[in-house]
This record gives structure tokens, C-alpha cells and sequence, in this order.
């Protein structure tokens, strides 16, 4: 879960250079964990939010069935805005 999550916050980063933007640009979050178990939740926020430092970003934590690839753990929506 914690490795899955590193890689989803690299990935956004990467996606946010991209546009100019960085995680101080991200204005809220849902983080998606393919599991009920709330220790699985947490470990993927405790990823998120170490990420995020202190930019303490709105965000939505979910546990769901499944996401959208096999053997994906955590998904993590972000919407960033530039000024």
C-alpha cells in the first residue's frame, strides 16, 4: 500500500510539472484505497499527506472495491489551479 502510494504521489508531481503547476498548486484531493481495512486507509494517507507537508490540502479519503487496473491499490485525483 505505502509503495503503491509513493509512486501515485511521483506521478502527480511529474503531471503537475508538466503543467507548470507543484503540489502547493493542488487546491483538493480525493485519495481512492482499493480496500475497507482502515489500516490500508491510513497507510496510504499517512504517504499522501507526508507528500503534501505543510500544505494541508482539502481531501477525500475513500475505501472502495476495486480500481481501474488490476492489482492498483490507490488512486489519487487532484485538482491544482494556477494563479
Amino acid at each position: 500500500m505505502a509503495g503503491q502510494a509513493e509512486r501515485v504521489m511521483a506521478n502527480l508531481r511529474t503531471a503537475l510539472a508538466a503543467a507548470g503547476a507543484g503540489l502547493g498548486d493542488v487546491v483538493k484531493t480525493t485519495v481512492y484505497v482499493a480496500s475497507h481495512d482502515r489500516d490500508d486507509l491510513v497507510t496510504a494517507w499517512e504517504v499522501v499527506s507526508r507528500h503534501f507537508g505543510a500544505h494541508d490540502v482539502p481531501s477525500t479519503l475513500l475505501g472502495v472495491a476495486v480500481l481501474g487496473y488490476r492489482d492498483q491499490l490507490v488512486e489519487v485525483e487532484a485538482i491544482a489551479a494556477l494563479r
